[in-house]
């Protein structure tokens, strides 16, 4: 029970079967009671649904680039919680016609959606959280090794991610004199719904799995486990990092 007694937010949960929910799953069985946010109604009904298996759990709207949204989903939270301990950020988008072709193809108008939705939101979010982090707290974003390598029909997401991860450095900066740190976690690939849009993404699980120092793909639970770490005391003295939790892909040079 590592989390007995905290209070988490996870925002970006979509499905069963994204990262998100099994951060939540992980989160919840080391004792933290978490609230969710869902954008639009057509996502409602799923996030509720799964917020219904975590007892306690509270379920709000929120779409992560209207700022009047943010502060509505973070009063009542403070309503309802009280105080935070954790923000989990899992939020990532970019269209369809902007991760396919060549980079160079990348929209002006895609270009700030990936940015915004992607990264931006990520500052928006802590700047929200960290007034109920009195007294410390735990930021933990989700990215890829997409930010530091040309990964094909990735594109814009890895120039978003790119800026994730220079924010996870810089949010951790400030309010660190607050005891609130801020990590992020680099997972490898998983056969999500969102990673399945990225062009060649089965190809992609077989080369890693070939590949990696040990051989197979990341498990889900992997990722959960290393949230764990991150958002419990065990992790007191680590901030402005990104963890690869990737069986160890990211270390290869062929």
């Amino acid at each position: 029970m590592l989390l007995d007694g905290k209070k988490g937010l996870i925002v970006g949960v979509a499905n069963k079967r994204s990262i998100a929910w099994s951060i939540a799953e992980t989160l919840h069985r080391e004792g933290a009671r978490l609230a969710f946010n869902y954008q639009g109604e057509r996502l409602e009904e799923n996030v509720r649904s799964l917020a219904a298996e975590l007892p306690g759990s509270v379920v709000h709207p929120c779409d992560v680039t209207k700022e009047d949204e943010i502060d509505g989903l973070f009063a009542k939270v403070k309503q309802e919680f009280g105080r935070l301990d954790v923000l989990v950020h899992c939020v990532a988008f970019a269209r369809k016609e902007d991760l396919e072709g060549e980079f160079l193809a990348t929209t002006r108008d895609g270009f700030r959606l990936a940015l915004e939705v992607s990264a931006y939101s990520l500052t928006a979010l802590a700047r929200a959280a960290a007034p109920l982090m009195e007294g410390g707290g735990s930021i933990v974003a989700l990215t890829y090794l997409g930010s530091e390598k040309v990964v094909p029909g990735y594109n814009i997401m890895g120039v978003a991610k790119a800026a994730l991860e220079a924010s996870v450095r810089y949010l951790a900066h400030d309010p660190g004199k607050r005891n609130i740190r801020v990590n992020g976690i680099s997972s490898g690939p998983i056969s999500t719904l969102a990673a399945r849009g990225v062009p060649g993404f089965t190809r992609m699980l077989q080369i890693v799995r070939e590949r990696s120092p040990l051989p197979r793909n990341t498990e889900p639970a992997e990722v959960g486990d290393t949230a764990l770490f991150l958002c419990s005391a065990l992790s007191r003295g680590i901030t402005g990092e990104v963890i690869f939790v990737d069986n160890g892909y990211h270390i290869m040079g062929m």
